[in-house]
């Protein structure tokens, strides 16, 4: 091959990958409430008919890459009690902010119809979890999203990791434990600052893991400057997979819908004698009537069964949104607060919380099943910090140091925005490797990143994210 055909082919090479780089777009902008002008988060943005979405964050603002092929789809916005704003991608204005406007349906107004409806709370929650087999996904499938694992303390963030995730799962009758699977595919950021935060875990982990007939450890007995970089990273791995692992997640009992059918499941057929539905109103999504349903405790408490943790003695409270025509389960936010006096005792002392666990599940319609469409889950975590300082300090500072650095939260947002169907493509990923360890560093691939979906940071997370950026991290070396 002479010199001019090698020097033509690079050019077209390098005009195919340019082609590939910008035969997208970046839809950008912020969503507002029309009456009060106040930023609406977790409003969804999406390419209507596709899977193709994202959210807005606290300050109202999203970020969504849509593939050339999807230039004359229609985007929609929409949030839960609003009216929807549709535009095609291709005509899409980012130089104004959008502006939602209330829609409220009448309670009255749907109910005096001719047709049977269930008619309390209850009733309609019921009938929602008879017609999951019909609403939920009842094949195989995989989802690709984004993935943001967040550590803080009231005053700095101390972990972050960034990771895009793949997500097998087979439908809704079979059980997840046998048949679900979870990849980290890329990860984005990964910084640490928790080595002088992690004596409870370390002693933990030890104990855990001591030879029969040694001397269990004592938090008073271990000084952080005894142990190696080794030692912590085990035990943070150890403690951050029993509780925080992608796998607990997707397969234990807070996700309350794909496992309702599990031993002990929370929405399972005493979910009566644990929780109760009281009907709010009818609002409106997108054009579709939904219930709004208030979750309250009921007679007895309710429990996680954690290996090796007391997670008993809460009571639920939250909302569910279920669609008024076919009892889809479009959102649910539960939180599960301590009620048993033990619990109350303990929430107290570890974590100055009441609220133990917080999570958002939502679903999006698409060819008439929900799929999942975002995940948030936060809960308080323990750790061994106070005062750093060997000086005398007033008692002012000491309660600052004892209530702002020793309680800290986990927070795992799982943005799902791409969809797969087609059986020859999951037949083909599933004889691949599969690896749910998000806590293991991995290369970063800036040119992957630039293409994927993420969900964007608030300005609050985004300045906390750049401090932690410039200091040091666990697994740096």
């Amino acid at each position: 091959m002479n010199n001019r055909i090698l020097k033509q082919l690079v050019v077209v090479i390098a005009v195919f990958f340019a082609v590939q780089i910008y035969a997208q777009t970046e839809l950008v902008n912020k969503v507002v409430d029309f009456t009060s002008l106040m930023p609406i988060e977790s409003a969804s943005v999406y390419v209507n008919n596709t899977t193709i979405g994202t959210i807005t964050n606290a300050d109202g603002k999203f970020s969504l890459i849509v593939p050339e092929e999807n230039q004359n789809d229609t985007l929609v916005i929409s949030s839960i009690g609003y009216k929807s704003f549709k535009s095609l991608v291709s005509e899409f204005d980012a130089t104004m902010e959008i502006y939602l406007e209330e829609d409220i349906a009448a309670l009255d107004e749907v109910l005096l119809v001719a047709e049977t409806r269930p008619q309390t709370g209850n009733e309609i929650v019921l009938k929602a979890l008879e017609r999951l087999e019909d609403n939920m996904p009842d094949s195989s499938y995989i989802q690709k999203g984004f993935l943001r694992h967040k550590e803080r303390n009231k005053l700095e963030f101390k972990w972050l990791v960034e990771s895009a995730i793949t997500v097998y799962d087979s439908g809704h009758v079979t059980s997840s434990k046998d048949v679900l699977k979870v990849n980290v595919d890329q990860v984005r950021k990964s910084y640490d600052l928790r080595d002088v935060d992690s004596v409870f875990t370390y002693v933990a982990y030890a104990n855990r893991n001591k030879k029969l007939g040694s001397r269990r450890l004592k938090v008073k007995d271990v000084k952080r400057n005894s142990l190696s970089k080794t030692q912590l990273v085990k035990a943070i791995k150890w403690n951050d997979t029993r509780i925080n692992g992608l796998q607990n997640l997707f397969q234990g009992k807070l996700n309350v819908l794909r496992n309702v059918n599990a031993t002990k499941a929370l929405f399972g057929e005493d979910i009566l004698e644990k929780h109760q539905f009281k009907l709010d109103t009818i609002l409106v999504d997108n054009e579709r009537k939904l219930y709004k349903i208030k979750i309250d405790k009921s007679f007895e408490f309710i429990g996680l069964d954690t290996k090796g943790i007391y997670n008993e003695g809460f009571e639920a409270q939250g909302w569910m949104y279920i669609y008024y025509d076919n009892y889809a389960v479009k959102k649910i936010e539960y939180e599960l607060i301590a009620a048993s006096g033990l619990q109350k005792t303990r929430s107290k002392r570890l974590f100055d919380t009441q609220l133990n666990h917080k999570l958002i599940l939502a679903y999006r319609d698409y060819k008439g099943k929900m799929y999942p469409s975002y995940i948030y889950y936060e809960t308080p975590k323990l750790v061994n910090v106070g005062l750093r300082s060997n000086q005398n300090v007033s008692k002012e500072e000491e309660e600052r140091y004892n209530r702002e650095e020793r309680y800290y939260y986990t927070v795992q947002e799982i943005l799902f925005s791409e969809l797969v169907l087609d059986k020859a493509i999951i037949k083909e990923r599933l004889n691949s490797k599969w690896d749910a360890d998000i806590f293991a560093p991995k290369p970063y691939d800036k040119s992957f990143w630039s293409n994927y979906n993420v969900l964007l940071e608030s300005e609050e997370d985004e300045k906390l994210i750049d401090d932690l950026t410039q200091r040091a991290s666990l697994y740096k070396d």
